[in-house]
């Protein structure tokens, strides 16, 4: 499980077929669960700050890892620590469109495609992008805008999305969960 944190957002990987080797700043054990755009990864090999992870068919096939430019990065949540986002998964539901981005005062609103799950997103919902864990600022009929602060924004790759890229989305597991579905 992760809180929508990121750690750190990189460029230094490499995907090959079904595995990816991602340079990380901090050491991992064998099997330890890392989420890379929001999906959960499980460490398989290292060497040095190298880390290898298996990329699964469904992986590949919902989430845009294969193709992204820049990688978020986190931990898992440890038992006992603080959760300064949302709950969040790293079971990624798909992917949506960034569709564009205003910048006003001090955030950046940032507009998507509604997910297929439309009824999870709900404004004052929470959602996560690219394993970044966001609240829901507005919903209307074909997409949702979220409001960025730049912290966020400068420190996870929402500042290199293009308009028109796809994003990785996980609803929220209350919004899921409450209304029933599996």
């Amino acid at each position: 499980m992760f809180s929508g944190i990121v750690e750190f957002c990189t460029d230094r990987f490499i995907f090959k077929e079904s595995v990816i080797e991602i340079e990380l700043p901090f050491e991992c054990k064998i099997g330890e669960s890392v989420s890379v755009n929001g999906a959960c990864l499980t460490v398989k090999e290292s060497v040095g700050n190298k880390y290898y992870f298996d990329i699964g068919d469904e992986t590949k096939k919902v989430t845009n890892i294969s193709f992204s430019r820049y990688l978020n990065i986190e931990r898992a949540l440890k038992i006992g620590d603080r959760v300064n986002g949302h709950f969040v998964l790293g079971h990624v539901d798909g992917m949506i469109r960034f569709v564009k981005s205003i910048r006003k005062n001090s955030s950046i609103y940032m507009y998507f495609s509604l997910p297929k799950e439309r009824y999870a997103v709900v404004r004052k919902g929470s959602i996560a992008l690219n394993g970044i864990s966001l609240t829901i600022s507005n919903v209307s009929l074909d997409v949702f805008e979220v409001q960025v602060i730049y912290h966020t924004f400068e420190n996870t790759n929402l500042k290199y999305l293009r308009v028109g890229e796809f994003v990785n989305y996980e609803i929220d597991i209350f919004a899921r969960y409450g209304r029933g579905e599996n």
